[in-house]
Formats: structure tokens, C-alpha cells, sequence
């Protein structure tokens, strides 16, 4: 398995060969690289980093291989271990860090892990600042520190209980309306970090918590994705225990998936549409969400009297396209939702307290908040990627063959019909293509994913 070198960090599979699997000497070269860059960037200045991870079982090897290479590199480190992704941003933040590294590889199998990479914003680094990390992880000619200048460790401490009191302190966090209508909550946490702060951020809020999977072990009970087919076992549990819904997050915890009361799926499209609901419903403003993202969250957005505006594909690339549009709420489909309020990253605390409060506020069930929004079907698919697929070349003949349909190529190709539309772009998670449909019906949405999927094998020779 190839290494993957994006916008969203350095992926890999643990252990095989140097170079095209994630070794550890793969993990000290581009932790030096970032360490040098960070350097470059402050003028000479004695660094700090925070560093924390999610709970896979490659997490501790990966964790005191990148503690010890910035130390190694002079540079001073605060080690929050087991935290969230978006915990782990708003640490830099609030330590007034220069960075940090997150050591987690998202969604992915447990076979996988990542290094991802952040400015001293708790933001991610830029593709620009990511190119510049790879240049400078292949040079060879770097002189670590002698002995009187390497790093120490400044703590070794938890932030996910400072992460919880900031969440429930946000002026639209109403933690009293949403303790009076003492829901009870199935919460799935794939057996990684989220089981650490989920059950505890819900009981802040008065629910009474059912766990699924909330031991911090790394055993992923099932395929880590809050996709629908992987959540079969949540949804018998609600229906058993009664619970008002359930609750699903990644391995990190920047995603975020809801089930009904009935055991169906809110779909984890409609998260961001919700929570943009209730934020406009207080505020008029502007949103963002990323080309693969449901028409709902626009058609809300305009609702409100607000205007939608589509991002590339990318946490960063989401981020900056909020920053300059004044975006009061945003993030992506796949359950994803940056609050700037709090901080500019996906972050499903955030987006679990702001969705019980507006829950409470509309004295509805699930299954009739859900029936509040156009009904919109995605379709998400895949082709594995082969050395001898030309992406790019691809792309350009599907993107030549629909020039007279509205089409975005910021990343990707996305053709926006009529009554539907279709993504196709390369991952930067994964070795594939990702197909994306949208339609009003599911039939309409696999139609079109299949009809795409073929021309994709056909134009490759597949």
C-alpha cells in the first residue's frame, strides 16, 4: 500500500517497507520535515508542540516516535495523549502552541495511521505548507541539535474535560433546556477516543447515556465509517432500549452520524443541515460545505435568507472558503461541523451539543425534525485505483464530455444537472476514485452513480 501524501496529512498502513508503508522511519522523516518548517516559520524562536492521538493500537508506537523526533529537532512538546482531533486543535490554540501533530488516520481501517499536521491556529497546514514538508522530508543534509539544545517534554496532561467545559460555555449550547428533556442516548464510539469524552459530554447535558463500543481499545467493532451499513448494531440497540436517538462518531471524533428513535437513519448529510438550522434560526449568515456536500444545507442556508457558497474537498480547503465568506456555520457531508464560534475545525462535540439543544428547542422527535428538510438521497461509491489509471487524464474526458452541463472542476469534476448531481474526484484518504451522486429518490442516485461508474471503467479500460 502506497503512501498517501495530501491536503488531509501522511496516511499509511503500519509496517512493511520504508517508504511505501508507514515505517518509523517514515515517521520520523516527515515529523523532521514538519518540525523544520514550523522552525522556518518562527524565525529561530524555541518551539512548542502539542501532540495527541486517537486510541489505535499503532498509536503509542507512532506517539513516542514523534515525541522523541521533536525533541530531537529542539523542539519542546505538550503531550495531551488520548484526545480528539478537534480537542487536539483547540489545545494549540489555548496552549498558544506553534502546532501539533494529530495521530490518527480518521475513518480508515485499523490497519492504517496518519500524521496530521497543523499551524499554530489548530488549523491544518495549507497544500502549499504540505508540498514544502515533502521537499524538505527528502533532503538529506539536515543537522539535528547537539545535546544542550534538544527539546523537553513541558506535560503530559488530558485536555478532553477543558474541551467539554468550552463546548457546554458556548452562548448556544443551552445545557438546561436540553437537561430538561432528559433524552436517552445510544452513543457508538467504534471503540476509540470518543468513548473517553461522548459518554461524559452527554451526561453533562442531563442524557441518559447507553454505550456501544466505548472502550478506548482500538478494536474497531465494525468498519470505523459512520456509514449506514456499519451501523446496524446501534440501530437494534435504540429500538430496544427505547433511546430518544443515537449517536456515531469516527475513530477522532470530527464526524459525526445520527440514528432515529426508529432505528433509520438521519443520514449523516443532514448533521451539518441541522445544526446550520438552528445557528441561522439565531443568526443570519452565510454557510459552506464541500462540493460532495447535500443540496439541503444550500436550500436551508437561502431559507434563512442566507447565502451557500462550495468549497474543495478538505477540512482546509472548507476553512478558508468560510473565512472569506463570514461563514457563521460550516463544514462537509459527511457528518462534519466547523462552529467558528469555538474554533475552525470539524468537531463533533460541538456538533452533538448544538443539535441536543435545538432538539430540545423544537419539542420533536428525530424522525419529525428529519421530515423538516428536503428529502435529497446521496449515493457514495468507489473505484480502486491501479498504477496504470491516468486520473487526471479521466477526469478531463468525463469533463469534456458534459461541457454543456454546469460543471466545477476545483476538485475533481463535479456536474450539477437539473434535479441531480455527481462528484468524481481522487481521494486524498484512500487509493481510489470517490463517486458521488445526489438525487431525489435512491434509485435516482444509484442510477446515476452506476451510469458514471461505468463511463469512469470504460474511459480507464478497467
Amino acid at each position: 500500500m502506497s503512501l498517501i501524501k495530501s491536503i488531509s496529512g501522511i496516511r499509511g498502513t503500519i509496517g512493511g517497507e520504508q517508504g511505501t508503508n508507514l515505517t518509523p522511519p517514515d515517521v520520523i522523516k516527515f515529523t523532521t520535515a514538519y518540525a523544520r518548517l514550523i522552525a522556518q516559520r518562527n524565525n529561530g524562536k524555541r518551539l512548542t508542540i502539542v501532540v495527541g492521538r486517537d486510541a489505535r493500537i499503532s498509536g503509542e508506537l507512532m506517539a513516542d516516535l514523534v515525541e522523541g523526533t521533536l525533541l530531537a529537532c529542539g523542539v519542546d512538546v505538550i503531550n495531551i495523549g488520548l484526545c480528539t482531533t478537534p480537542g487536539t486543535e483547540m489545545a494549540v490554540i489555548h496552549k498558544k502552541a506553534d502546532g501539533g501533530i494529530i495521530i490518527t488516520a480518521s475513518h480508515n481501517p485499523r490497519q492504517w495511521n496518519a500524521l496530521k499536521l497543523l499551524n499554530a491556529q489548530g488549523e491544518f497546514l495549507t497544500a502549499v505548507e504540505g508540498q514544502q514538508v515533502l521537499a524538505m522530508a527528502e533532503e538529506e543534509n539536515y543537522e539535528y541539535p547537539t545535546i544542550d539544545q534538544i527539546g523537553h517534554v513541558i506535560s503530559r496532561e488530558d485536555y478532553n474535560d477543558e474541551h467539554i467545559r468550552r463546548v457546554l460555555e458556548l452562548p448556544l449550547v443551552n445545557v438546561e433546556k436540553v437537561r430538561a428533556r432528559k433524552f436517552k442516548v445510544v452513543i457508538d464510539a467504534v471503540n476509540s477516543v470518543g468513548g473517553i469524552v461522548m459518554p461524559k459530554l452527554l451526561r453533562e447535558l442531563g442524557c441518559e447515556v447507553v454505550e456501544l463500543n466505548c472502550e478506548p481499545t482500538g478494536e474497531f467493532a465494525h468498519n470505523p465509517e459512520p456509514l449506514p451499513q456499519n451501523l446496524t448494531d446501534i440501530s437494534k440497540v435504540i429500538v430496544r432500549e427505547k433511546a430518544d436517538l443515537g449517536i456515531v462518531v469516527d475513530p477522532d471524533v470530527d464526524r459525526l452520524a445520527f440514528v432515529n428513535e426508529d432505528g433509520s437513519m438521519f443520514v449523516e448529510e443532514y448533521t451539518l443541515v441541522a445544526v446550520a438550522d438552528y445557528i441561522l434560526s439565531h443568526k443570519v449568515g452565510n454557510t459552506v460545505s464541500n462540493l460532495s456536500s447535500s443540496r439541503a444545507l444550500r436550500d436551508v442556508t437561502e431559507r434563512h435568507g442566507g447565502h451557500y457558497t462550495a468549497a474543495a474537498v478538505g477540512e482546509v480547503n472548507v476553512t478558508t472558503k468560510m473565512k472569506e465568506v463570514g461563514a457563521v456555520i460550516g463544514g462537509e457531508g459527511n457528518g462534519g461541523v466547523i462552529y467558528p464560534e469555538l474554533h475552525y475545525g470539524r468537531d463533533a462535540l460541538v456538533g452533538t451539543a448544538l443539535f441536543l439543544t435545538y432538539l430540545a428547542e423544537k419539542q420533536m422527535t428525530m424522525t419529525q425534525l428529519r421530515a423538516t428538510y428536503p428529502a435529497y438521497y446521496a449515493s457514495k461509491n468507489k473505484i480502486e485505483l491501479t498504477p496504470a489509471i491516468d486520473v487526471d487524464k479521466v477526469l478531463a474526458t468525463i469533463k469534456e464530455r458534459y461541457s454543456n452541463e454546469q460543471v466545477n472542476d476545483i476538485d475533481g469534476v463535479k456536474i450539477d444537472f437539473p434535479e441531480n448531481w455527481v462528484h468524481m474526484r481522487k481521494s486524498n484518504t484512500e487509493p481510489i476514485i470517490r463517486i458521488y451522486t445526489e438525487a431525489k429518490s435512491m434509485e435516482e442516485a444509484d442510477a446515476l452513480a452506476q451510469r458514471f461508474i461505468n463511463e469512469l471503467k470504460e474511459i480507464s479500460n478497467i
